[in-house]
C-alpha cells in the first residue's frame, strides 16, 4: 500500500469542486481512497479519521490525500487531481467578449433582477452590495456569513425596498425558477400558496407536501436562519410578506421558521394579521404546529383534504431492540433536526438521553460542502451511532431537489443495510422530495425501504413512528 499526501500552500478551491475532485481521483483504477479539500480543521480532522497524516498547513492550503494499492498508479491519481482541478479542457484562441469582473458590471449586462452570491462567506458582503447598489435583490446562499454583515444588508436593503434573501438562503422559488436545493412542484389549477422560510429544509418539507396534496406553490422565499433573531429583527421576513401580500396570484401565505426570537416572533405576528391575504406560520416551538401541520392548515383553503402521507415499509418490520433506550436522530436539514428533537421533548421530555444532530450547521460546513451533497461526515456517525450498543433507533433524513447529490439512496441505503442487519437498529427517514424532482421521490424512499427503513414523507410521521417502536423496545 502506498500513501501520498501533500499540501499545496496557496492553492484554492470551493468545497463542492473539491468535493467532484476526490470523487474523479477515487475512481481511478488502483486508488483505494481520495481526498483533495482545503486545510480547514473541520477536514484535518476527516483526513487523520481516514488514516491520513496531514503536515503542519493553514486553512489557506490545499491537502491533495490518496492512497493506492500499487504505486506506479500514483502518477495517473495525480494527473487526475491536475485535471479535474482545471475543469477539463480549456478553449483557445480569441474571446469576443471579456466576462464580467463585478457583480453589478454582470447584472448591468444580463439585465436581471436578482443576484445569487455563493462565495466564501467572509467575501459574500462585498458581492452582495455590489447588487443592492445596482438595485437588485439578492439572494445569499454563502453560509458562514458574520452576522454583522447580515444586519448591515438588510438594513440597506431595507431603504432601498429590495430584498435579501439569506444569508445561508438554501431554497428559493422566484418568477417559477427554483433556486439553490429546490424541489420541482407541479403546477395547478385553483388556489396557491406563497412560502416565507427562514430555513431551506423546512421550506422543501412544507412545498413538497403541498405537491403532493396538489396544491400549487407560486413562490418561496427564504430569508436565512438568523432573519428572526433579536440582531436582524425579521427584516427580510418582513419585506418578503409584504411582496407575497401584494400579489395577486397569492391566495395563502405560509411562514416557516425556527423558534424565533420572542419579541421579533410578536412583530411578525402582528404584521401578519395586518395584511390582505391570510397567513398560516410554522414558528416551530411548544404549543405551536409542526411543519407537516402546516401543511395540512393549508389544505382545506385549497379545496385539498389530502392528510394521508406516504410511506414506505421494509421486507420485514424492525423488531424491538431490547436494552437499547436511545434514539440518534442525525439530519441534513437543520430545522428538520430541530422540528425532530422539539417533537421528542414534547413527547418523552428532553431529559431522556436522545440525540439530534445537524450536519448542515455551520461547524460542519467550513471548507466542505453541505451535507446534502456531500454526506461524508454523517455516514461515517451513522456507523458510529450504529454500533453504540445504546441506540435502538437512528431517525435520519433525506432531501431530494435540485442542487442536492444525485442519487443519494445510493449512498445511504449500504449505511442503512448495515445498521439494521448488523447491529439490529430501527431506522426511520424522512425523504423529503417530489416525484418531479431529478432523484424521483418514489425510487429513492423504495430503495431506503428495501434497504431495511421505514420512510415517510413527513418528518413528523417519520418522529412519531419511530418514537413508538423506541417505545415498544
Amino acid at each position: 500500500m502506498v500513501v501520498h499526501v501533500e499540501v499545496r500552500h496557496g492553492a484554492y478551491a470551493d468545497s463542492v469542486a473539491l468535493l467532484q475532485v476526490s470523487r474523479d481521483v477515487a475512481a481511478v483504477e488502483g486508488v483505494e481512497a481520495a481526498q483533495v479539500a482545503m486545510a480547514t480543521p473541520l477536514n484535518v480532522d476527516v483526513l487523520t479519521g481516514m488514516g491520513f497524516e496531514v503536515p503542519e498547513c493553514s486553512p489557506n492550503d490545499m491537502v491533495v490525500a490518496i492512497r493506492l494499492a500499487d504505486e506506479a498508479r500514483l502518477p495517473d491519481a495525480l494527473a487526475a487531481v491536475d485535471a479535474a482541478l482545471r475543469g477539463g479542457p480549456r478553449t483557445s484562441g480569441p474571446v469576443d467578449e471579456e466576462p464580467p469582473r463585478t457583480t453589478s458590471s454582470a447584472l448591468a449586462r444580463s439585465g436581471g433582477d436578482l443576484a445569487l452570491v455563493s462565495v466564501p462567506g467572509a467575501s459574500a458582503v462585498v458581492e452582495a452590495v455590489d447588487a443592492l447598489e445596482a438595485g437588485r435583490d439578492v439572494m445569499v446562499f454563502s453560509d458562514n456569513v458574520p452576522i454583522e454583515h447580515e444586519v448591515a444588508l438588510k438594513r440597506l436593503a431595507a431603504e432601498r425596498g429590495l430584498l435579501v434573501m439569506g444569508p445561508d438562503c438554501g431554497t428559493a422559488m422566484v418568477g417559477g425558477v427554483g433556486l439553490g436545493f429546490a424541489n420541482v412542484v407541479a403546477a395547478g389549477a385553483g388556489p396557491s400558496v406563497g412560502i416565507v422560510a427562514a430555513s431551506g429544509t423546512g421550506c422543501q418539507q412544507v412545498m413538497s407536501l403541498l405537491s403532493y396534496a396538489g396544491v400549487t406553490v407560486a413562490a418561496a422565499l427564504g430569508v436565512g436562519g438568523r432573519d428572526l433573531s433579536a440582531e436582524v429583527g425579521g427584516l427580510s421576513t418582513r419585506e418578503a410578506l409584504r411582496r407575497l401580500d401584494a400579489d395577486g396570484s397569492v391566495d395563502r401565505i405560509v411562514l416557516i421558521s425556527k423558534p424565533p426570537d420572542p419579541g421579533v416572533g410578536a412583530e411578525i405576528d402582528q404584521l401578519a394579521a395586518s395584511m390582505t391575504t391570510p397567513v398560516t406560520q410554522a414558528f416551530l416551538g411548544p404549543g405551536r404546529p409542526d411543519l407537516t401541520s402546516a401543511a395540512e392548515l393549508v389544505l382545506p383553503g385549497s379545496g385539498r383534504s389530502e392528510r394521508r402521507w406516504p410511506h414506505w415499509s421494509p421486507p420485514a418490520p424492525a423488531a424491538p431492540s431490547a436494552g437499547r433506550p436511545r434514539l440518534r436522530g442525525l439530519f441534513v436539514g437543520g430545522t428538520l433536526c430541530t422540528e425532530a428533537r422539539l417533537i421528542t421533548e414534547q413527547l418523552v421530555g428532553a431529559d431522556a438521553g436522545h440525540t439530534f444532530v445537524d450536519f448542515g450547521d455551520d461547524e460542519y460546513t467550513r471548507g466542505r460542502a453541505h451535507p446534502m451533497i456531500d454526506p461524508t461526515l454523517r455516514l461515517e456517525e451513522i456507523a458510529r451511532a450504529a454500533a453504540d450498543p445504546q441506540t435502538a433507533v437512528l431517525l435520519l433524513d433525506m432531501v431530494l431537489g435540485h442542487g442536492a447529490e444525485p442519487d443519494p439512496s445510493a449512498l445511504l441505503a449500504p449505511a442503512v443495510a448495515a445498521a439494521t442487519r448488523d447491529h439490529g437498529v430501527a431506522v426511520f427517514v424522512a425523504c423529503v422530495g417530489t416525484e418531479g424532482d431529478p432523484q424521483g421521490l418514489t425510487r429513492q424512499a423504495e430503495a431506503l425501504a428495501a434497504a431495511g427503513a421505514e420512510v415517510f414523507l413527513s418528518n413528523r410521521d417519520a418522529t412519531t413512528t419511530a418514537l413508538d417502536h423506541l417505545d415498544r423496545s
